[in-house]
């Protein structure tokens, strides 16, 4: 059976089968359809019950959804970096994505915080379905960022380059998210 080891550094795979790689792209993209269900049901709703709509952003904090794409984005740089160096030279960049998806979760939860205190609940269905979306993302970012310090530990190619597949699909469902939640 064919390992993540027989992809090199641009990503492209080896000769041989790829049969852990396979499961790796299932994952993803079963996670992205996920996300891609709960984000269409936000923008129907958003468009269904506009006073709610309007009632939720008014509780939102952009400022602090902004900050935390800085973060997932430095964080989904250093995973990139890790693919890109030996073993144990992954292990910094692996610690820095770790600790930025930490930091992520740490504003995510002081955001609730101030949102619960301010009111949001009053946003009704809309609310509950915010909090769904974005705590099943805040779930997924505080998986990954234990299993980026657990690679970091005792790094391999196979699991840096998996990580890293896995952390640039949550990068890439927030930086989606982001504008349609607390922009739109």
């Amino acid at each position: 059976m064919a390992t993540i080891d027989d992809v090199d550094t641009t990503g492209r795979k080896a000769e041989s089968g790829g049969d852990d790689s396979l499961l790796l792209w299932i994952l993803v993209w079963s996670e992205l359809a996920a996300f891609g269900a709960l984000l269409i049901a936000f923008m129907v709703m958003t468009v269904t019950d506009v006073g709610s709509a309007s009632l939720l952003r008014s509780h939102l904090h952009p400022g602090l959804a902004a900050l935390n794409t800085v973060l997932l984005v430095f964080s989904g740089w250093q995973a990139a970096l890790a693919v890109r160096s030996g073993d144990s030279a992954a292990r910094r960049p692996l610690m820095f994505a770790a600790l930025s998806g930490f930091a992520f979760v740490l504003i995510k939860l002081v955001e609730y915080t101030v949102e619960v205190r301010s009111g949001i609940g009053t946003a009704g269905t809309l609310a509950e379905l915010y909090f769904l979306v974005t705590g099943f993302h805040l779930l997924h970012v505080l998986f990954g960022a234990g299993i980026l310090l657990l690679v970091a530990w005792r790094p391999s190619r196979a699991n840096v380059v998996m990580i890293a597949t896995l952390w640039h699909a949550i990068d890439l469902i927030w930086l989606v998210m982001f504008p349609i939640v607390y922009l739109g």
